[in-house]
């Protein structure tokens, strides 16, 4: 550690600070509030699969890493027990696997805006009935919507549970993808969340 806390003195110490703040586009609000993204678009694909993805453009979600709203959505519609949408939607022979959330960083996620999708692989029977398996999925958000965040916090503390363990026995990775990374959370996190601030859930908040 003496060794490489030196190399970096050296090579980093010279390049100069010029003071100026993190730049942010916060300005640049509502980026999808055009005709063409609140469309219906038909692609046909290379491979032979089915695939429905329904994509919302919500407010900057940045600032609410400590509380991960969009991963407590993403975990409820992603389940895949008794009474989630999945269950449902393969007791009718119409949906394979489901998936939902936002990446946290990038095109997903950045100071203008963040993307929240829910993806459905069909089944050639539920291609033929992709209306009925988009209103189910609006249906159990429009659900979620009316009964609020869980109020005694079961899931929420269920979730960071298992987010710790993951966090605590992850597999090491390659030490330059780890640098990369930590580089990239530099820009997003202040200094104390650095090696966090991407993976826990620190706060419960039911308002965000």
């Amino acid at each position: 550690l003496d060794t490489l806390e030196k190399w970096v003195t050296e090579i980093f110490s010279e390049i100069p600070n010029n003071g100026l703040p993190k730049p942010s586009f916060g300005h640049l609000t509502q980026p999808f509030d055009t005709p063409e993204f609140h469309k219906l678009y038909r692609v046909v694909p290379i491979r032979k699969v089915h695939s429905l993805s329904i994509t919302w453009a919500l407010p900057p979600q940045e600032q609410y890493y400590r509380v991960k709203p969009l991963h407590y959505i993403s975990w409820l519609v992603g389940h895949e027990g008794k009474g989630s949408v999945l269950s449902l939607l393969r007791k009718k022979f119409w949906a394979l696997a489901l998936y939902g959330g936002n990446g946290e960083t990038g095109f997903e996620q950045n100071s203008t805006y963040s993307i929240f999708s829910i993806s459905v692989t069909l089944t050639d029977e539920g291609f033929k009935h992709f209306y009925e398996v988009a209103h189910v999925v609006f249906q159990y958000v429009k659900m979620l919507q009316k009964r609020g965040p869980d109020k005694r916090q079961v899931i929420w503390e269920e979730i960071q549970k298992i987010e710790a363990n993951e966090f605590h026995y992850q597999e090491q990775t390659d030490p330059v993808d780890y640098v990369e990374s930590l580089c990239e959370n530099m820009q997003l996190f202040p200094k104390e969340d650095f090696l966090t601030g991407d993976q826990l859930l620190f706060e419960y908040k039911p308002e965000v």
